[in-house]
């Protein structure tokens, strides 16, 4: 996959939201668990799953702020790079919020204040115009609305990485998906949207993903087909498909014995597992096989604790500064999936 060279790597166009929370049980009675309004958003989760590989100026994402915007996330926030965001102030509303309500094990979603929609005319002079690579999370219709801007600027032609957002994948979305695919440079979905947007039953084996891979590309996916599909299959792993080329799968960094107790909450890491894949396209030179891995990596530090995963500065030997990621580097942990795998190749 050819990249166009460019100083800044990744925008995300997904929104930030401010989550907020509730907690009943089976039944709908309130268990008295209580949470602070957390950083939230596609958008964000999937420029921090970037910013786990590269500098805060090589990402970057608009984040809509209200003049309720509480100082504590804006620090939080600044704290990752106070370069990668592009803050819009809207005096006299609020920041976008939405309730995350879980009765049971079961979630519940909604929006409590009005969506502000990024669009690519959103970049154009600012900071953020003309990404290497682009990340959009919406339904195969805004998705055509998205492409169709950024073929107005004859000057740029970004990679594109489209995750269709979960409630639009649906059967009678597949024609609108049809229409997008030879726009776009990597096609996402989770397991589950990828089975219900081809009808194909809801309970996913490796054989049915790969089925929907199959069907994915027979559509057509990226200019003369030459796009990839990942669908995102959480403990099974990752499965990358190419015209041509056999089926990849990519096992999860905790999905192996004893690792249960490491997932903590998985809210943003199939977002944050897509800019960990734009980042490892950028190291990559392109390779989706192997920016896979770091899409892998970056899914891993998000699924360990609520929320985003924390950084820290460290003074490695020689006075050097190192990022540790909840106390770990994500080099190490690549460096290990990739032992782990190429010795699961050589044993098969």
């Amino acid at each position: 996959m050819a990249l166009q060279s460019t100083s800044l790597e990744f925008v995300s166009l997904g929104m930030f939201i401010i989550d907020e929370f509730s907690f009943a049980d089976e039944n709908g009675n309130p268990t008295g668990k209580t949470l602070p309004p957390q950083i939230g958003g596609g958008g964000t989760y999937a420029a921090i799953g970037a910013r786990i590989w590269l500098p805060p100026s090589s990402v970057g994402m608009i984040i809509d702020r209200g003049d309720d915007f509480p100082a504590h996330i804006q620090s939080a926030l600044d704290a990752y790079g106070e370069d990668m965001w592009l803050y819009r102030d809207h005096p006299g509303r609020g920041t976008t919020r939405a309730l995350n309500a879980y009765q049971g094990e079961l979630r519940g979603f909604e929006y409590l204040t009005p969506r502000i929609r990024i669009t690519p005319r959103d970049l154009a002079d600012t900071k953020l115009a003309h990404p290497r690579i682009i990340h959009f999370i919406c339904s195969p219709s805004r998705a055509s609305e998205i492409m169709s801007e950024v073929k107005q600027d004859s000057t740029w032609h970004p990679t594109t990485v489209y995750e269709p957002i979960p409630y639009r994948c649906v059967p009678e979305e597949l024609p609108a998906l049809r229409t997008v695919l030879p726009d776009i440079s990597v096609l996402s979905p989770n397991a589950e949207e990828a089975l219900a947007l081809l009808s194909l039953p809801l309970s996913p084996t490796k054989e049915l993903v790969e089925e929907a891979c199959r069907q994915f590309l027979e559509m057509g996916v990226g200019p003369e087909g030459r796009g990839s599909v990942i669908i995102r299959s959480g403990a099974m792993g990752a499965c990358i498909a190419q015209r041509g080329q056999p089926n990849v799968w990519v096992d999860a960094y905790w999905g192996g014995p004893g690792s249960a107790a490491k997932v903590v909450d998985v809210t943003g890491a199939g977002n944050s597992f897509l800019g960990g894949l734009a980042a490892g396209l950028v190291l990559s030179n392109g390779d989706v096989r192997e920016a896979t891995l770091y899409a892998t990596i970056s899914a891993s530090f998000t699924i360990e604790q609520e929320g985003l995963p924390r950084l820290r500065h460290e003074t490695a030997e020689g006075s050097k500064q190192v990022e540790h990621w909840n106390g770990d580097s994500p080099a190490r942990r690549l460096k290990e999936l990739q032992e782990r795998l190429a010795a699961t190749k050589g044993t098969k």
